[in-house]
């Protein structure tokens, strides 16, 4: 049963049982007296509702009650409705430091004790607890956000007032695929997204990726990651044909109701290998491609110096990650954050890599992770287990045919001007052992030289020592190449290549050992 229809369900029974306190926890405060009112109408309760806004007023016909807005008065009057008569409800919609032991309180438990003497029923919606003595007088429920199917039901709704008055190409499909973008936001703020389409006098299947957009504004500041801007097309990636057929693959199911089968969405990819080769420009390629916002997790920024405040900080940016989804979490260098599980003395790093393995497990929000390491070995194993990542890909140096992509890719980008076909295939020679990085910082010098003197005016000569004078990795430490390149046989190729007789493209990756 869907969260919104146990908890009316439970708020009903537990209002005909006239319990004497209930607590409803939420940030939904309209759903929740919503419901309430539907109860007042449906089943004849009598329930008197106060906010500060409008004072006291009479659920089932919106009457005003009181005009005494102040929470003190409302306290006052529903002592003296309780003793006068029975079977009657208060809600309290805005109070504050309820789960302190305070004056306030304590004139809430004097209530609900008044309440439990007549056949009286207190009900408090807040987002926060409630003190434990009040509490155990009564029961408490906790309404969350839409689900799937409850969002879905609301965006069918609100679009069936609109079918006579402006095209709406939104059939079943884009409504299922509308609420799960949308959940994580209530209601009333979904509803609102809405509307702003309906202004237009429209609403067409391209508005599904402006769905995204107007979400990802509404998380814009929240704590713990930090937003990467990315735009469409501004991210291309040379070669790695092997990760991008693997991520075609799985974009369609990131969005797709897969609890039919017992499916979670897709978890996320784990990329290692040389650095300067792409792994993270393919975390923003990833997000550009498939038009979800990019948050990056710095896990070294949520360290604290107080016992317990890294994983509270760690806790809250996953927390935060699940509520913005659907998106791409980018950790980069995931080793440096979580290496060190066996001899940190406080303790601290394997509490972490307990927290995020849980989640990777546990968590069924639409979050991709794309996780990137240099040195694999560095991790602890539980995060290499399968269940984890989706899989692990192998980034090796670019071959003369991805130099080739990678090297076009940036002369698009850097320079106005065509060159020639014979000038790039010598480049492509000349970079033999550059990493995606190194091409860059070459082409770009030649771009540089382009500004300064003009696309046209750069000789052919400029682009051939732009290229010379890079000194790649592969020269400057072999030995660190030739020690992450061990790492080959342990992970899918990202190249998509088989690179000898004894390995396969596509073979499952292994624990390291």
């Amino acid at each position: 049963m869907p969260n919104g229809a146990e908890t009316k369900s439970r708020i009903e029974s537990y209002l005909l049982a006239r319990i004497p306190f209930v607590s409803v926890r939420t940030v939904e405060r309209g759903r929740a007296l919503e419901m309430l009112g539907e109860l007042a109408k449906g089943k004849q309760l009598e329930i008197i509702v106060h906010t500060l806004s409008q004072g006291l007023r009479d659920l089932r016909n919106k009457q005003v009650v009181s005009d005494d807005k102040s929470l003190l008065g409302a306290l006052d009057l529903a002592g003296e409705w309780f003793q006068a008569r029975a079977n009657l409800t208060v809600v309290f919609t805005d109070v504050q430091h309820l789960g302190e032991d305070n004056e306030i309180s304590r004139r809430f438990v004097d209530l609900a004790q008044l309440a439990e003497e007549h056949g009286g029923c207190i009900v408090v919606i807040s987002a926060d607890p409630t003190w434990s003595t009040l509490q155990r007088m009564g029961m408490a429920v906790t309404l969350d956000l839409p689900d799937v199917d409850e969002m879905r039901a609301d965006i069918e709704e609100f679009l069936h007032q609109y079918e006579s008055v402006i095209r709406i190409e939104w059939g079943r499909a884009e409504c299922e695929e509308a609420a799960s973008i949308l959940t994580g936001v209530t209601k009333i703020e979904a509803l609102n997204i809405l509307a702003t389409f309906v202004v237009k006098k429209s609403i067409t299947k391209a508005e599904l990726v402006e769905l995204g957009r107007a979400k990802d504004s509404i998380f814009s500041e929240l704590a713990g990651i930090e937003r990467v801007a990315v735009r469409s097309g501004d991210h291309p990636v040379g070669g790695l044909e092997g990760l991008r057929q693997w991520l075609d693959r799985k974009r369609p199911l990131l969005t797709m109701d897969l609890r039919d089968r017992g499916m979670r969405p897709p978890r996320g990819v784990l990329l290692v290998g040389v650095p300067g080769c792409g792994k993270s420009l393919s975390a923003k390629a990833i997000a550009s491609d498939w038009q979800l916002p990019l948050y990056r997790l710095d896990i070294g920024s949520v360290l604290g110096t107080y016992v317990g405040q890294s994983e509270s900080r760690f806790r809250e940016a996953l927390a935060t990650a699940d509520t913005v989804a659907p998106c791409v979490l980018w950790i980069d260098e995931i080793e440096k954050g979580l290496a060190g599980s066996g001899t940190d003395s406080t303790g601290v790093t394997t509490r972490l890599v307990g927290q995020f393995l849980y989640w990777l497990q546990e968590s069924r929000s639409r979050v991709f992770v794309v996780a990137t390491a240099n040195d694999v070995r560095a991790l602890p194993q539980e995060l290499l287990r399968s269940g984890r990542f989706d899989d692990m890909f192998f980034v090796d140096l670019p071959d003369a045919e991805e130099r080739r992509e990678i090297i076009q890719i940036y002369l698009r980008k850097y320079l106005r001007v065509p060159v020639a076909d014979d000038v790039v295939d010598e480049l492509v020679r000349l970079s033999d052992g550059f990493a995606g990085s190194d091409v860059e910082a070459a082409v770009a010098e030649i771009g540089y030289e382009a500004i300064r003197v003009g696309d046209e005016a750069v000789p052919v000569e400029y682009y051939r020592s732009a290229f010379r004078n890079i000194v790649p990795l592969v020269r400057s430490a072999p030995e660190r190449i030739d020690e992450v390149r061990q790492l080959r046989d342990r992970a899918i190729p990202a190249s998509g290549k088989v690179r000898d007789t004894a390995e396969k493209a596509g073979a499952r990756r292994v624990v390291l050992g």
